[in-house]
């Protein structure tokens, strides 16, 4: 199997749209207040315009992706979300190869930072451990919507000579 991790472009953008509404159908179903249940057209072609989308390809069809951009307000260190993997390929590692690639190439060996984010919400049954068990380490909540708490992790990429702030 021919693995190939890109930046996506403007001619991902309606396959983009089918995964990300494909794979957020079981976070909608849980009542989850993520801004990519919501995902439209527009919203994924601002997103590829204004931060950075890296998807995965196997064998020529895209198979996940995640975005990358700053959340200044929350972390000074980059920030990923809009995780996304093809739910008929569930389970086989595609999600951990994406995230894997985006945590150690993307963040560590090229922008150098020592600490990555993402978030989560506490309502959903499984996500926020399989992030704990990957090495994030929960450092802010906030609302999510009207029943939910949005959890905001960092793991640490670089040697343990750094402090993560907020970690401490």
């Amino acid at each position: 199997m021919s693995d190939t991790y890109r930046l996506a472009t403007w001619k991902d953008a309606e396959t983009l749209l089918d995964l990300i509404t494909r794979a957020y159908e079981s976070i909608r179903a849980l009542d989850i207040a993520f801004t990519a249940t919501e995902a439209d057209l527009g919203m994924i072609q601002d997103n590829l315009t204004q931060h950075t989308c890296y998807v995965l390809e196997q064998n020529g069809s895209l198979v996940a992706t995640i975005s990358l951009k700053t959340l200044e307000e929350v972390t000074e260190y980059p920030f990923l979300y809009w995780f996304a993997v093809d739910p008929a390929r569930a389970n086989r590692g595609i999600g951990s190869k994406l995230l894997r690639y985006v945590e150690e190439t993307v963040v560590r060996d090229t922008l150098q930072a020592p600490a990555v984010t993402l978030a989560t919400s506490r309502k959903h049954p499984w996500l926020l451990s399989m992030y704990e068990r990957r090495g994030y380490v929960p450092f802010y909540e906030r609302e999510l919507g009207h029943d939910d708490t949005l959890v905001f992790l960092k793991k640490q990429l670089v040697g343990t000579g750094f402090t993560i702030r907020g970690a401490e």
